[in-house]
């Protein structure tokens, strides 16, 4: 990162981590500069260079955001034949896609935009200088810009300096900003996790008087961002920020309604402190370098099913008897309404429901068809459910921790014993649902289903026994259920 402590050889430096953008971005600027139209490279990239984050790679170019006085239209016009590829999706706010040579650009007409009262849109007017493009930006750390080709580097708000201190402030006022996009809010949280940058106390005070204005912005925009917070390097941070600031009343009130839920081992002042260290204790879990997105909102999201179960005990405690089941159906409405992907939310939903099975086992004395359930309910999940189960142990208590992690370990050693014999991660029944039909001569029917479940209990209770001895159980069950088998 930049120091300020030579101011001199600052911009020196600037250019120097900002001449790492590929020869198109250039490429595109001398086009716009023959055209009679000003490019500069606005945002992200800008910020990162001063960051010293890696821009070198391929996937980091990838993407890079523009600046320019020319309209979409003329901007089609320029790049007509340079460019290899164009999207026009967000043309009617002004940005143009392009791509050439596997890198990807987002030219964007100088705008100033604004949400009324009742929009989920903002209002796109185009502007006339770079100045003021970069005035309402969302931050001073956002409106930095670097000409191309020129990389003459422009920082007209303060945002090289307010990276060098640590701060996040707005280059407008925060209240102005804020209502002009509220998604803003969001935004801010999640630069606190990712980058550390402290929002400055006016800005904190503008994300809680305006905090009720994220309501206008659509559920596809909130999740956006709540998802590249949660995988930000402290998204602890981030989500701290928006319950101090009342949002996460709005966007994600399950979190909110932790606070104060004492839990059941008291060891902890509340269930909303309970589940941060749950989340940083899975994050240590993660590959380095790879975070988890599934595995952190498992962790966020296990135990929202507390505020509603909670019981008060004979002796002063408290229970929460069956908040795994009530918590994964409030998962599943929250992603819902956020709009996560399908896939994303069984994931979740289905981790949350199994993340109290392990304390069934108690010293091991789980069955092997206990043990091939457990593999079998936690499907592709199983190792997520590892590091979530273990992430949920809190305790300070040095030997009671010590012990749930030796008998976790057990589990594990179980599991893997019995897939070295059985290849229990993919369990199914011996019998496949056509030989169920041939066997007892049925057509696919709900009795077909209702056979293939029995066999797949029998299969959890006895594991591999043969197809010879599997085809017994099936025709004594259908006895049992007065099924007619063939020849009988």
């Amino acid at each position: 990162m930049i120091s300020l402590d030579n101011p001199r050889d600052s911009a020196e430096r600037v250019v120097s981590e900002l001449l790492r953008v590929p020869p198109a971005a250039d490429e595109l600027g001398r086009l716009f500069e023959m055209a009679g139209h000003r490019l500069h490279l606005v945002g992200g990239s800008v910020r990162d260079a001063l960051l010293g984050r890696p821009a070198a790679t391929p996937a980091a170019q990838a993407d890079l955001d523009f600046a320019t006085d020319a309209r979409p239209d003329r901007v089609l016009e320029i790049t007509r034949g340079w460019s290899e590829a164009t999207w026009e999706a967000g043309i009617a706010f002004g940005t143009v896609g392009l791509a050439r040579r596997g890198q990807r650009f987002e030219i964007t007409t100088y705008r100033s935009e604004a949400y009324d009262r009742q929009s989920r849109n903002p209002t796109v007017s185009y502007g006339e200088s770079l100045e003021a493009d970069l005035s309402r930006r969302d931050f001073t750390v956002n409106a930095m810009a670097v000409s191309v080709p020129g990389h003459d580097f422009v920082d007209l708000f303060g945002g090289m300096a307010d990276l060098a201190r640590g701060v996040l402030r707005t280059p407008a006022s925060p209240e102005a900003s804020n209502d002009d996009d509220p998604l803003r809010i969001l935004r801010a949280a999640r630069f606190e996790a990712a980058l550390g940058l402290t929002p400055v106390p006016e800005l904190v005070e503008a994300m809680r008087s305006r905090a009720d204005r994220i309501a206008i912005v659509s559920p596809e925009r909130i999740r956006d961002e709540l998802r590249k917070l949660m995988l930000a390097p402290d998204p602890v941070a981030g989500l701290a920020r928006l319950v101090e600031v009342g949002v996460a009343d709005i966007v994600l009130p399950e979190l909110s309604a932790m606070r104060m839920e004492i839990d059941e081992h008291h060891q902890h002042k509340d269930v909303y402190a309970h589940t941060m260290t749950v989340l940083t204790q899975a994050m240590a879990l993660e590959t380095p370098g790879e975070p988890d997105e599934v595995l952190r909102w498992a962790a966020l999201l296990h135990d929202i099913g507390k505020p509603r179960t909670r019981r008060h005990i004979p002796g002063g405690r408290v229970s929460f008897h069956h908040h795994e089941v009530v918590g994964r159906d409030m998962t599943r409405r929250r992603l819902v309404a956020l709009r996560f992907p399908k896939d994303v939310t069984d994931a979740i939903c289905r981790l949350v429901f199994l993340h109290l099975r392990f304390h069934g086992y108690g010293s091991g004395e789980w069955t092997d068809a206990a043990v091939r359930r457990y593999v079998h309910d936690a499907g592709p999940e199983l190792d997520r459910l590892h590091k979530l189960v273990r992430s949920d142990c809190t305790t300070r208590n040095r030997r009671k921790a010590t012990a749930l992690a030796r008998t976790y370990d057990s589990l594990e050693e179980r599991i893997a014993d019995l897939d070295a014999r059985e290849e229990i991660a993919a369990i199914r029944p011996e019998l496949s649902g056509d030989d169920i039909m041939a066997v007892l001569g049925l057509r696919p029917s709900r009795l077909v289903g209702q056979a293939r479940a029995h066999m797949l209990e029998f299969r959890f209770e006895q594991g591999i026994v043969g197809r010879e001895a599997a085809e017994a159980e099936l025709l004594r069950w259908a006895r049992s259920h007065e099924v007619p088998i063939p020849g009988e």
